[in-house]
């Protein structure tokens, strides 16, 4: 059995797309997924399945999530293993320090090239960017509320599905999905 990361897409920001946290775990676990647990109001889940092909999970949840609330929801999915590989892959020092100034952008695939080359670091400055795979890493010195980066780093510019987290909430993710999964001691 495979432990799962799944990251929903713009839930439960300012009223809009509503997903109550019971209803996901229940809608979950309907769809057969095992040990579901859920941190948060904005769409973070773990669980377990079967399934080792994580593209089939992403197609049968965001269906299940279109039919069960009537509008159409992405979703990132990072196996446990992913995540904690994109938690020790942080190229920026300090998140443990201040995590509310950092965000993980988790990227549903590796994003396009030449959208990342058009984007000059220097004109976001103080913050700052990494790219690292299918995650993108930024640090935001003075908070991210009022940045044009992380407005610009969770937008649809990359041509691929894009959630950000901060590094408070990534962390918990890694916690929460080894809660759950602690294998028997004896």
């Amino acid at each position: 059995m495979a432990r799962y990361v799944a990251l929903l897409r713009g839930i439960n920001v300012g009223g809009n797309k509503k997903v109550p946290m019971a209803q996901l775990r229940e809608l979950m676990q309907g769809l057969g997924y095992t040990d579901v647990a859920t941190l948060l109001q904005s769409g973070n889940a773990v669980f377990s399945s079967k399934e080792k092909n994580p593209a089939k999970l992403i197609k049968q949840l965001e269906a299940a999530l279109a039919e069960t609330f009537g509008f159409e929801v992405a979703v990132v999915i990072r196996t446990r293993d992913e995540l904690a590989a994109a938690i020790e892959a942080n190229p920026l020092p300090g998140a443990e320090d201040a995590p509310s100034q950092f965000l993980v952008t988790f990227l549903s695939d590796v994003p396009d090239q030449k959208q990342l080359q058009k984007l000059d670091p220097a004109a976001y400055l103080p913050d700052e960017f990494r790219v690292v795979g299918r995650e993108i890493y930024a640090r935001f010195p003075q908070g991210i509320r009022d940045s044009k980066l992380a407005t610009v780093l969770s937008g649809t510019r990359w041509g691929v599905t894009a959630t950000a987290r901060n590094w408070s909430t990534v962390t918990k993710l890694l916690e929460l999905a080894d809660k759950h999964t602690a294998p028997p001691r004896g």
